[in-house]
C-alpha cells in the first residue's frame, strides 16, 4: 500500500495575499495547490487532505450579517459547513483535473465532517478567535447586549466577535474517511479543523467554536495511523527568531528539541505556534513518526530530502 500522509493546507494555497476574493480567483489559487497535490500522489503517496477556511467563512459571516434582514442568518457551524462544502468542492474540481492530466485516477470526494470538542473545555469561557466584520464600541456594545455575542477590541481596528478555539478530540466521521481511502478515493476532510460539536444527551450539536486546522490535521493523522503529517504554508521553515537579524532556520532535530522552543516562546499563537503544536503533537504520540512544516511548492522535495522543517522523535 502507498504511503499515506496527512497533508494540512495553509491559507497561502487557497487564497492568494488579500484579495480578490471572488470564487474565480479563489479557484485559480486552488488550481496551482492541486498541481502539487497531484505530483504528490503521482509519486506514489496516499493524500488525506485537510484545509483552513479562515477567510472564507469570515466572508460568509459578513453575508449572513449583511443580509439577515432579508433572510435569517445561520448559525456559526452552519457558515463552517457552507465553507467546508466551498472550499471542498474547489479542491476536488482543480485536483481531479490535475489527477487526470497526470494519468491518475481523478476520485477525490469532499466529507462534510464534524470535530467532537469538550464543551468543558476552558477555551469556551476565554474566547479568542475573531471572526466577521469590525464594529464601533458603541455597536459592539449593542450586540453584544441584544445577541450575547462576545465581543473584543481587535488591534485597534474596531471590536469583533470572537468565539472559542477549544482543542479537537475526535474526528467524528473518522470511519467514513477510511472507508474512503480503503477505497482509493483521496479524502477532501475536516475543513477549517472541521465542524465544532459536543455531546448533547445521546446526539451531538454544533457550538460557536472555530477548531485550528493543523491541530484538526493532527487528529486525523493520528485517528488514521498515518506515519507523516506534512503542515504547508507560507515559509520553507520554522524559524527561532523570526523576522530578527539573529534567526535562525530550524531543519532537522528532535521532539525533545522542538518541544523546548516552543515553551520557551520562539513561535507566535497566531502563526507558527499551532503548526509547531500539532507537530509536537503527532510525533510524541507514537513511534516512527515524523512531522514536517514547509512551503507547498517544496512539499515534494521536502518529503524526499531534506527540505523544510523535519519532526522526529
Amino acid at each position: 500500500m502507498n504511503e499515506l500522509i496527512v497533508v494540512a493546507l495553509g491559507g497561502n494555497a487557497l487564497q492568494q495575499g488579500k484579495g480578490p476574493f471572488d470564487a474565480n480567483s479563489q479557484l485559480s489559487v486552488v488550481r496551482g495547490t492541486a498541481k502539487q497535490l497531484a505530483n504528490l500522489i503521482k509519486a506514489g503517496r496516499q493524500l488525506a487532505i485537510v484545509h483552513g477556511n479562515g477567510p472564507q467563512v469570515g466572508r460568509i459571516v459578513l453575508q449572513n450579517e449583511a443580509a439577515k434582514a432579508l433572510t435569517p442568518a445561520m448559525p456559526f457551524d452552519v457558515c463552517g459547513a457552507m465553507s467546508q462544502g466551498m472550499i471542498g468542492y474547489h479542491i476536488q474540481q482543480a485536483l481531479g483535473e490535475e489527477m487526470q492530466k497526470a494519468g491518475l485516477q481523478a476520485r477525490p470526494v469532499t466529507l462534510v465532517t464534524q470535530v467532537l470538542v469538550d464543551a468543558r473545555d476552558k477555551a469556551f469561557s476565554n474566547p479568542t478567535k475573531p471572526i466577521g466584520m469590525f464594529y464601533s464600541k458603541e455597536e459592539a456594545d449593542a450586540i453584544a447586549e441584544k445577541q450575547g455575542f462576545v465581543m473584543k477590541e481587535d488591534a485597534g481596528r474596531g471590536w469583533r466577535r470572537v468565539v472559542a478555539s477549544p482543542l479537537p478530540l475526535e474526528i467524528v466521521e473518522l470511519d467514513q474517511v477510511k472507508a474512503l481511502l480503503k477505497a482509493g478515493f483521496v479524502p477532501i476532510t475536516a475543513g477549517g479543523g472541521g465542524i465544532p460539536v459536543v455531546q448533547s444527551g445521546e446526539g451531538l450539536v454544533g457550538a460557536e467554536a472555530v477548531i485550528d486546522k493543523d491541530l484538526a490535521a493532527w487528529r486525523l493523522a493520528e485517528g488514521l495511523g498515518a506515519a507523516t503529517l506534512v503542515i504547508l504554508t507560507e515559509v520553507e521553515n520554522a524559524c527561532l527568531h523570526y523576522g530578527k537579524p539573529e534567526q535562525k532556520t530550524l531543519g532537522k532535530l528532535t521532539a525533545g528539541e522542538m518541544r523546548r522552543y516552543l515553551e520557551e516562546g520562539h513561535f507566535a499563537a497566531g502563526s507558527m505556534g499551532p503548526k509547531v503544536e500539532a507537530a509536537l503533537r503527532f510525533v510524541e504520540g507514537g513511534p516512527g513518526r515524523r512531522a514536517i512544516i514547509t512551503r507547498l511548492d517544496l512539499a515534494q522535495e521536502s518529503l524526499d530530502g531534506d527540505r523544510g522543517t523535519h519532526i522526529t522523535a
